[in-house]
């Protein structure tokens, strides 16, 4: 066929904009993802020139793993449950310190088909960890599990754009 990485993710993509974006900072980027599963991951890596912003990503579905690779205090996720703002933070600052990036982006939610620790199907939070600090995000989501999915892959990339474009080049200042 013959059309190259960029048929999968055009360059007015999310994913290509923030990779693009990223690039020309030199700054780096990871992901932690637990209702998205690697979607998020997988979404970066199909830019072309991704590997001199990605740093990689974990893929922490199960609650223990939230603790023991991200970072997230167990105290946490035992008083809250893994789909909280705060837990969401917590991801990324975690994967953020653990892949040694300048930006991280982390999900969790509810993606189907069945509510969980009483959170509703749809719910779901992102987060961007980053040299100014951190934000949440609350996406309240319809649609089916794979709708639900992807629309927090889309979302991610909107909070973390709008955080880089916010941020000062020089992240000495912690602005």
């Amino acid at each position: 066929m013959g059309l190259g990485a960029d048929a999968e993710q055009p360059v007015g993509s999310p994913a290509a904009s923030i990779v693009h974006s990223l690039a020309k900072r030199g700054e780096t980027l990871a992901t932690v993802e637990s209702l998205t599963g690697g979607l998020l991951a997988a979404t970066i890596v199909e830019v072309a020139g991704v590997s001199s912003v990605y740093r990689g990503g974990l893929v922490v579905y199960a609650t223990e793993l939230k603790s023991r690779l991200a970072d997230v205090s167990e105290q946490l996720l035992a008083g809250r449950g893994p789909v909280d703002p705060d837990v969401a933070v917590a991801l990324a600052q975690g994967g953020r310190r653990r892949c040694a990036a300048d930006w991280c982006l982390a999900t969790t939610g509810v993606a189907g088909p069945e509510p969980q620790g009483g959170k509703p199907v749809g719910l779901v939070y992102v987060a961007v960890a980053g040299p100014g600090g951190s934000v949440v995000r609350r996406l309240e989501l319809g649609g089916g599990r794979e709708l639900i999915r992807s629309a927090s892959v889309v979302q991610a990339f909107r909070l973390l754009a709008e955080r880089v474009a916010g941020a000062p080049r020089d992240t000495a200042d912690g602005a």
